[in-house]
């Protein structure tokens, strides 16, 4: 393989893999029914949460075209319910791909009112490959360790170092885990959804996603509508991008929610000191970036790290007080001790940790054809650097992975859907990870679904998280089914929260509402 990234620096053209249907819902129903699931055994779990949280696993198979073949195990966790009004289970799911369910449970089950939470049984799920589930990938252990080359690959050496370097990520996931890799994606993951809901006894689920747990729910509603009660989709994935040009439309979003930061750290001078010039103050983030990738802050933190450090701040404007800090402490005093500490709390997780980026690359490049031409990559990420330079290489890299990836591909999931229940999906209008017209578009396909928006909101992940308009409207559907009706494109409004003040930096803190959620949902969708 790492001959093949030189081949491919030169441009080199590698046929993409093979591209496999679908198969209609019926075939999906009727072989879903050919596998038995039995019963869980729930019993309290060593994971600290309030709720207590419940644990038990299921088997399922791990090609469901050969049900009695080989098995695999996924790890469930539950809050009951308590009320005499019983709505059944409401699964739900914090993204990723690649995001462990099992604690998301406990916080649904919290932050919604007591009496809607009351009547579900709540329903976290390691999806297959994650977490407690077995088996568990890590296909290259510490591969986002520090310090990486610089994402930004302006020397031939660099590019082909890069490219080396996905590339050997590619070899070793094939070489560790080829009987199951074909296995890892969204429709095994969708018709898990469905052995659960006939472990758990339920004739439909309800179900509650986040970021790449829209585009889940959404395949789940198209294989199996009959067996959809409720569906609430946050931060919705465009399922007409998936998923080469999605994340060239997270490239350019990124970069506006970056200036969106600059801005605020530019409003706040008499704080940080760096200026009340956004563009020079983004001049001087550049700079920054370049002293990085000569000289690492204590040898941890390169000009990959910073992107990885930065990138969260595009997800949760609760981190900017603790970035700002950073930043102007390198800047201004040539301190790096926050950085690498803000690196430590934040950049780390936002690199995603080995098993959660395994199942990322494993279902992202299964999930869809992506360019197998370096070429190709290479065209596009320069032309995206050139006007939105903050996150294009960056992402490009981790997601090159699928450049070189061992398994054919899928063709995305259509999911327009006319037979659904009323559904509601929430969407910020200046979502980084999942850009607004992504919501848009589920809108359209998903026919009687209702949109509700937050006006200039720019985090990801916007129910449960403080702003009481948005958690109004997701608790009234949960408990009697309402939803609101305008006719229009966007049938309800809530304004933002207030940006963060820059001493609140508790708000990026563990424990604080929004970075708890934030924690739980997976970076990159």
């Amino acid at each position: 393989m790492r001959k093949r990234a030189a081949a491919l620096c030169g441009a080199a053209v590698v046929t993409a893999g093979m591209l496999t249907a679908v198969p209609a819902d019926a075939s999906a129903s009727r072989l879903a029914d050919t596998v038995r699931a039995a019963q869980p055994d729930w019993k309290s779990c060593g994971i600290a949460a309030r709720p207590t949280l419940q644990c038990a696993s299921v088997t399922v198979p791990l090609d469901y075209a050969d049900p009695r073949g080989r098995q695999i195990t996924l790890a469930l966790s539950r809050v009951p319910h308590t009320a005499k009004t019983y709505q059944g289970p409401l699964l739900v799911n914090p993204g990723g791909p690649g995001g462990s369910g099992l604690t998301l449970a406990g916080y649904v089950a919290a932050t919604l009112p007591k009496a809607v939470a009351a009547q579900y049984d709540v329903i976290g799920f390691d999806p297959r490959g994650v977490g407690k589930s077995e088996p568990a990938l890590t296909c290259s252990p510490g591969y986002a360790a520090p310090v990486r080359p610089d994402s930004v690959p302006r020397t031939p050496a660099r590019e082909r170092t890069n490219l080396s370097r996905v590339a050997a990520f590619a070899e070793g996931c094939a070489g560790k885990y080829a009987s199951v890799l074909p296995y890892i994606d969204t429709i095994s993951t969708v018709r898990d959804m469905d052995s659960i809901r006939r472990a758990l006894g339920a004739p439909r689920i309800n179900y509650f996603g986040y970021s790449y747990g829209t585009y889940l729910g959404a395949v789940y509603a198209k294989l199996f509508p009959q067996r959809v009660r409720r569906l609430a989709l946050d931060s919705v994935v465009d399922p007409t991008g998936v998923w080469y040009d999605d994340n060239i439309q997270q490239d350019y979003a990124f970069n506006d929610r970056h200036r969106a930061f600059l801005a605020w750290v530019a409003r706040h001078d008499s704080t940080y000191r760096l200026g009340t010039d956004p563009a020079r103050i983004e001049a001087r983030w550049y700079g920054m970036r370049a002293a990085l990738g000569r000289n690492p802050a204590q040898q941890k933190v390169g000009a990959s790290e910073l992107d990885d450090t930065f990138i969260p701040g595009g997800y949760y404007n609760g981190y900017w007080p603790v970035l700002a800090k950073a930043f102007a402490a390198y800047v201004n005093d040539a301190d790096p001790g926050p950085l690498v500490k803000a690196y430590d709390a934040i950049g780390a997780a936002g690199a995603s940790g080995d098993n959660s980026y395994s199942i990322y690359a494993a279902v992202q490049c299964r999930d869809a054809s992506w360019p197998r031409s370096w070429a190709r990559w290479r065209q596009d990420t320069w032309a995206v650097y050139a006007k939105a330079p903050f996150m294009a290489w960056n992402n490009a890299w981790y997601n090159a992975p699928c450049a070189f990836w061992p398994t054919t591909s899928l063709r995305p999931v259509d999911v327009s859907n006319d037979a659904l229940p009323p559904t509601l999906l929430f969407q910020a209008t200046d979502d980084a990870a999942t850009p607004y017209q992504g919501g848009v578009t589920l809108h359209r396909r998903l026919r009687g679904s209702s949109l509700v928006v937050e006006q200039g909101g720019g985090n990801h992940g916007i129910t449960l998280s403080g702003n009481a308009c948005l958690d109004r409207y997701l608790a009234d559907y949960l408990d009697k089914g309402t939803v609101p009706r305008s006719g229009g494109t966007v049938d309800a409004v809530c304004q933002r929260l207030p940006d963060p003040s820059p001493t609140s930096v508790k708000a990026a803190s563990p424990g604080g509402r929004g970075s708890t959620l934030h924690g739980l949902i997976g970076f990159r969708r």
